[in-house]
């Protein structure tokens, strides 16, 4: 008997032998007047509404939503669009109206650091340097919070929860691996694992270059990662196939200089995306750059310190 949408899922994420088809899930998934002829609209509005406007407004998602995942042949149900949890319960339990247990249900559920917007990131970055254990404090506070929450949405039929901080940016993560380790990994792993103790089933996504941090993403215990993105316009594969290559020949052999070249100019790639892109948006930043410098650097020497001991 071939498996539903949602026994597509569980068996991916849980590691069972794939049958049918590949599962597949958008973490929002805006084109609902392109596709069906029905409005797209965000939870601002739900601002300033009746409750019987409510009402109808969560009906509304609630059509949507299963009109695109059986057209679309989706398999997990991310719902993004309710204001709110209550009405985030309200439209999953509509939705198993109409279709039951066909789709696996989740929703955001991150309480991790991830790269701060414009308006706070150097204020995010120098509270990092600055009150280092106010900074832990603040994120152990958040996986306590999100724990408790996670824990009424399953109980009100959520499945689990898609975690979207994002980390990275295409040329690498915003926070060195060190500092990643410090700041996130941990709070990560405790979150992960808090809600597979309730039953969840977790996804961690982030964009960009996720390499560097790769083993931390994977160590947390989620059931997937999401996404291994290529927009960072370097292909991992391709750059793990050119390592192993080099690592089993010798300087001297037919083609090694070639392959070298190559991942030569994967790496120039890097470089010019942080001298093109990223040093103009710091200096462009109202902070003595010279100053912050300084403090990184003493940062950076007390965890490699931690690291080696």
């Amino acid at each position: 008997m071939p498996r539903t949408p949602r026994e597509t899922a569980v068996a991916a994420l849980t590691g069972q032998p794939p049958a049918g088809l590949v599962p597949t899930f958008e973490l929002e998934f805006q084109l609902t007047e392109e596709f069906f002829g029905r409005r797209w609209f965000r939870a601002e509005a739900f601002a300033n509404v009746s409750a019987a406007e409510r009402d109808k407004l969560i009906g509304r998602i609630a059509d949507d939503y299963v009109a695109c995942y059986e057209a679309l042949d989706y398999s997990i149900l991310f719902e993004t669009r309710s204001p709110d949890d209550e009405a985030r319960i309200e439209v999953i339990r509509r939705v198993r109206e109409q279709v039951g247990e066909r789709y696996l249900y989740l929703c955001h559920g991150d309480a991790t650091y991830g790269i701060p917007n414009g308006t706070n990131m150097v204020d995010f970055t120098v509270r990092l340097f600055e009150q280092p254990d106010e900074m832990k404090r603040a994120a152990d506070a958040m996986v306590d919070q999100a724990l408790e929450r996670g824990k009424r949405l399953l109980d009100h039929g959520l499945d689990g929860f898609a975690l979207c901080a994002d980390y990275c940016f295409n040329t690498g993560p915003f926070l060195s691996p060190p500092m990643f380790r410090e700041f996130v990994t941990p709070y990560l792993h405790r979150l992960v694992q808090g809600y597979r103790d309730l039953g969840a089933y977790v996804i961690k996504h982030t964009d960009g270059n996720i390499m560097p941090i790769l083993d931390d993403l994977v160590d947390s215990g989620a059931h997937g990662l999401h996404s291994l993105d290529p927009q960072g316009s370097v292909d991992i594969a391709e750059v793990k196939r050119l390592v192993g290559e080099l690592e089993a020949m010798q300087p001297g052999d037919d083609l090694y200089d070639a392959k070298v070249t190559v991942l030569a100019e994967y790496v120039k790639h890097h470089v010019k995306e942080e001298e093109t892109e990223i040093f103009p948006d710091a200096k462009r930043a109202d902070v003595d750059l010279d100053e912050l410098g300084e403090r990184m650097e003493a940062r950076a020497v007390e965890l490699e310190g931690r690291a080696d001991a």
